[in-house]
């Protein structure tokens, strides 16, 4: 049994955050519903593709069933409200004041289901001055402080890699779902939710926020190299790079012995891990080097790792699929996905639930290609009730 077996999703969401969420929410045994517009989720355009099926799209929305509900028709409406009535949950990223605009207040969903957990992802939040703006990952990251410290010294400001707006909001959601669903068993009410982008980014920045509300400074970009640990970077090797950290006055007495350089333990530029983030760049780093470019970084490595310093090497992604830690914590996942018409590998979960399965249990849904197995399971239709649905429009002038 999994965790969230038997809670019922309603998954409006479409693009990243929302279906990251809901991913989530999935792999641990909801029964997530995703109800698409007639057009499909925009991220069923987004690569890589394969037979012109998107591979982005079948990765984050693995494990959901899948449903199209024409929002601009009553009848589709209707068929919402009808399971509103029926589900725990209910998740929405559109931008602020859309799904209000269509008819759908958390107040009149109250009224409908009390037990309903409703929860809205939204670049900024539902109030404030720039609540109704629409907004994507680097739009967050940008504002959030995150870019300004992201990049080299004398570089310009770069974004994260991937969409950390998207992924850290989408697994706060699921988070905040699942503390509202322990909430419910004792109150027996559902609960709003309202996680915003800017707020998440924010939230994660750790040092770099503390070092201006506490310390009254504004830091900038480091390169690799961490504002509040020393030596915390990356470093040349004889034959590439290499990223170490010594988070304790041990690690770094164990490293200046590695080095052959005890005299550094006690050197007053460097004996406690604020002299040596004080006085880090560039003399500390530099002798560093001087020792490590000597090495290549498997040497580097076994002398590292042999004095239990956290050590690793710059994996590109395909070093990285390929790792044998990953494989052995099952982090990829095959699934034979019909709208590719071939077995795949995406992610998988990184939230191992000891004794529940580990593997996908469905591909990503091709659109709608559940509806009238929802109507029928969630709320009894027969054959004759879909094809008065579809006639009416509820699923948009083609289905």
């Amino acid at each position: 049994m999994r965790p969230l077996d038997g809670v019922k999703v309603l998954d409006l969401t479409q693009a990243y955050s929302g279906p990251f969420c809901t991913m989530h929410l999935a792999d641990q045994g909801a029964e997530v519903i995703k109800i698409e517009s007639p057009y499909g989720d925009q991220s069923r355009t987004w690569g890589p593709f394969k037979n012109d099926y998107s591979a982005y799209y079948s990765y984050i929305n693995r494990n959901k069933k899948g449903m199209v509900l024409d929002l601009k028709s009553e009848e589709g409406k209707r068929i919402l409200w009808e399971l509103i009535a029926k589900a725990d949950v209910l998740c929405e990223n559109f931008k602020v004041g859309t799904f209000e605009k269509l008819g759908f207040s958390y107040e009149e969903m109250h009224k409908v289901n009390p037990r309903l957990i409703y929860g809205s992802i939204s670049g900024f939040g539902l109030e404030g001055p720039l609540a109704a703006r629409p907004c994507y990952d680097i739009i967050a990251q940008a504002m959030s402080g995150m870019m300004s410290v992201t990049g080299h010294v004398d570089g310009p400001c770069v974004k994260v890699g991937p969409s950390i707006g998207d992924n850290y909001s989408g697994t706060y959601l699921a988070l905040g779902i699942c503390m509202a669903l322990y909430q419910r068993e004792k109150t027996g009410q559902g609960q709003r939710l309202d996680v915003a982008m800017l707020d998440t980014l924010y939230s994660v920045m750790e040092n770099f926020a503390i070092a201006y509300t506490v310390g009254g400074v504004t830091p900038n970009r480091m390169g690799n190299a961490d504002s509040g640990i020393a030596p915390f970077d990356s470093f040349r090797a004889k034959d590439g790079e290499f990223v170490m950290g010594c988070g304790t006055d041990k690690m770094w007495a164990q490293l200046c012995g590695v080095m052959g350089r005890e005299d550094l333990i006690n050197d007053p530029r460097y004996r406690t891990n604020d002299d040596r983030c004080r006085n880090y760049l560039p003399e500390l780093k530099q002798t560093i080097e001087a020792w490590s470019t000597t090495k290549t970084v498997a040497e580097l490595e076994e002398l590292i790792v042999g004095v239990n310093i956290p050590f690793g090497q710059i994996n590109n992604i395909a070093e990285a699929s390929e790792h044998p830690q990953l494989k052995r914590r099952n982090m990829l996942w095959k699934v034979y996905d019909p709208g590719m018409q071939a077995e795949i590998t995406i992610p998988g979960t990184p939230i191992k639930m000891h004794g529940n399965p580990d593997a996908p249990q469905k591909p990503a849904p091709q659109l709608g290609e559940d509806t009238e197995a929802v109507l029928g399971q969630w709320l009894g239709y027969s054959a004759q009730q879909v094809e008065k649905a579809r006639q009416a429009k509820a699923f948009g002038v083609d289905r």
